[in-house]
């Protein structure tokens, strides 16, 4: 009998690559990764030597912007599952590159659901929105369940409800197997220095290393969020596919541990050898228009389907992400203050 087949798109990202590490550890899969020829590769630096010996793990070259690109990685492929992660990512940067953000999220899940409906539609497919489709969230209406109202608060938030929409829509229209993920604030090692609690990490490396001052330069401190661990959500993402797999449902996937991006900051400074000496200054160009500042899920729905719950603890991943920080900013001394 044939190997199963998964394709991760944006395999070199932060969960993509722990995806890639869950896989080839809990399964028998072949893993076949998109990533654009210029990605960096520095996530899935640990995965050459496999995919060098074509061991399991490969990589195609494509393009959510290029739909030929991805026909071709599509044909080549024909996965049994399709894990589609690739995205403009950082809400902060959809603010100046709006029309981008909406091209590569809503349009490029439009280009991988066609082609997967002409090629490969038996599919098993995961497409991952958001939990910043929701917004700005009254209290009252916390935690946020899966029949919460959308009221998208960036350019990226809007392009993942574009994203959701796009899944369900396929899986109603032409009786794809797609379900939606709503993933709420999930971190650890590989998490890109433009997220709040890894540029944190990032700058008290940087610190303790004397590469800056003792300054850590932050946006807003007062937004609530419920963390997760990569790892611990990857895992999810597996049940997802695997455990009886319904078209067209979508899910709240989410930590249990709620703090400010403050408390957040304070746990991290905490933990520093340069925690005396520490300051934290308000950098006008981190905040945002308006913010998702409300971000508590209640996660009932999947939990129940699946039997999924996190396994490391918040101090674990805080832990994880600054000796991530620090082992990377002790091989170079280039790295951008942002």
């Amino acid at each position: 009998m044939a190997k199963k087949r998964a394709f991760i798109t944006g395999i070199t990202g932060m969960v993509g690559s722990h995806l890639a590490d869950y896989l080839l550890e809990k399964t028998d899969w072949d893993i076949i990764g998109l990533c654009r020829w210029r990605s960096p590769l520095d996530n899935i630096a640990h995965l050459i030597p496999k995919i060098n010996r074509n061991e399991r793990i490969k990589l195609v070259y494509g393009d959510l912007r290029d739909s030929a690109s991805i026909d071709n990685a599509v044909r080549l492929v024909l996965p049994d599952y399709v894990f589609h992660l690739a995205a403009q990512s950082y809400p902060q940067t959809s603010f100046t590159a709006p029309l981008d953000t909406y091209e590569t999220n809503v349009q490029g899940t439009s280009r991988v659901l066609e082609s997967l409906r002409h090629f490969k539609k038996d599919a098993i497919i995961h497409v991952c929105a958001s939990s910043e489709v929701f917004g700005r969230v009254p209290k009252e209406k916390l935690p946020i369940n899966e029949e919460c109202t959308f009221h998208p608060a960036s350019p990226y938030a809007i392009s993942k409800v574009g994203t959701d929409l796009v899944g369900r829509f396929y899986a109603e229209a032409y009786q794809m197997k797609v379900m939606t993920t709503r993933m709420f604030t999930h971190t650890g090692p590989r998490r890109g220095d433009v997220f709040a609690e890894s540029t944190f990490a990032k700058q008290i490396a940087m610190i303790e290393k004397g590469l800056i001052s003792p300054v850590v330069k932050v946006g807003n401190l007062q937004s609530l969020r419920t963390f997760a661990d990569v790892r611990d959500a990857v895992h999810a993402y597996y049940l997802l596919v695997t455990h009886n797999p319904i078209a067209g449902e979508y899910y709240n996937i989410g930590g249990t541990y709620t703090c400010t991006i403050e408390e957040m900051l304070n746990y991290l400074i905490s933990i520093s050898t340069a925690k005396d000496k520490i300051k934290i200054e308000v950098d006008p160009e981190r905040l945002r228009p308006i913010d998702a500042d409300l971000q508590v899920p209640d996660t009932t729905k999947f939990n129940k389907h699946t039997g999924w719950k996190t396994e490391i603890k918040f101090e674990q991943t805080m832990n994880d992400l600054l000796q991530y920080w620090r082992e990377k900013v002790s091989q170079s001394d280039a790295f951008l203050v942002r």
